[in-house]
């Protein structure tokens, strides 16, 4: 189980917690990702931190195979578990050690600090893109079982391709959906609580990209009818203009968003025509946009991610 810890990276903080409640080991929730006939089935938790581990990779604007090198070392040592049991030189989702300089003890327990601490060692490595995955993560973590970690390469190639947004629509989770209401005031920034910790989510793995779909006061236009922008419980991400690399880009959050979807209450997720909603969907569908006059690239969403939260 993740503890609960709070990190501020860059501009926002990371609230990391269990927003939808304790999840037991015969849960059936669990997300799937199939990349190239490989297909990888994990838990909620494990899909949040693999999602965070990529994101952070994306955000730090590294290649898809560090990524790749992170998981492999992650599925080793905490089987992509934040670990908080044990003696003081085996804790968090890489086993890091606060005697030998990775931190303290709460620090290694923190997965974005872990992540972003593994990736600083990771880049330190010359050449690690064309090193093989396990001589690279050796490198960085020096475990007494270095070939172990070629036993996790097939899968974390296949969860870094769609979690970085190389492989699109290719990950996603079956979740129940079942959050109690929250408060419905809007916050000053004219969200619901629940979306306005998605907003501080994004911002906090993903860095400050542009958003909108919300105003102090709460927007009443520019939406169809019906929409969760109107109650405040939606927030679009734009990646604007329309080319290969932004879509990537947008794929990467479109797919970590359903990977925390249980933590952070996300009930729809929307992007490059495809939809996905918890309680509904173990997989991506076609979307079906609302017959209205307007740009197709807007209606059918394919230059903005759209996620919005359960009332």
């Amino acid at each position: 189980m993740l503890v609960t810890v709070a990190a501020v990276v860059g501009a926002g903080a990371l609230v990391w917690g269990l927003a939808g409640g304790v999840r037991w080991p015969w849960s059936e929730e669990q997300c799937t990702v199939t990349v190239n006939g490989h297909t990888v089935e994990l838990s909620v938790e494990q899909a949040e931190n693999a999602a965070l581990i990529s994101g952070i990779a994306v955000r730090r604007g590294l290649p898809a195979r560090a990524a790749s090198i992170a998981l492999a070392t992650a599925y080793q040592e905490s089987d992509l578990r934040n670990i908080d049991y044990g003696d003081r030189d085996s804790l968090g989702l890489f086993q890091q050690r606060p005697s030998q300089g990775w931190g303290s003890e709460q620090q290694v327990q923190d997965p974005v600090y872990a992540t972003n601490a593994f990736y600083d060692a990771l880049e330190d490595v010359d050449g690690f893109e064309d090193l093989e995955i396990t001589v690279a993560a050796q490198t960085v973590q020096r475990s007494g079982f270095p070939d172990a970690y070629a036993d996790h390469e097939d899968d974390a190639r296949a969860l870094a391709s769609a979690l970085t947004g190389q492989s699109q629509a290719a990950f996603a989770c079956d979740v129940a959906g079942d959050h109690d209401e929250a408060d419905p005031d809007l916050t000053p920034a004219g969200l619901t609580e629940r979306a306005d910790a998605v907003r501080a989510d994004i911002r906090s793995v993903f860095g400050r990209l542009p958003l909108g779909g919300f105003a102090p006061g709460g927007v009443s236009t520019g939406h169809m009818e019906g929409s969760a922008h109107y109650d405040g419980r939606a927030v679009d991400v734009f990646f604007r203009p329309i080319t290969d690399e932004n879509r990537t880009r947008g794929w990467a959050l479109a797919q970590y968003l359903v990977a925390h979807a249980d933590r952070l209450a996300v009930r729809t997720v929307i992007y490059d025509d495809r939809i996905w909603v918890a309680g509904r969907d173990d997989s991506w569908r076609d979307y079906d946009p609302p017959s209205r006059s307007g740009d197709p690239a807007i209606l059918e969403h394919r230059d903005h991610v759209h996620v919005d939260v359960f009332e």
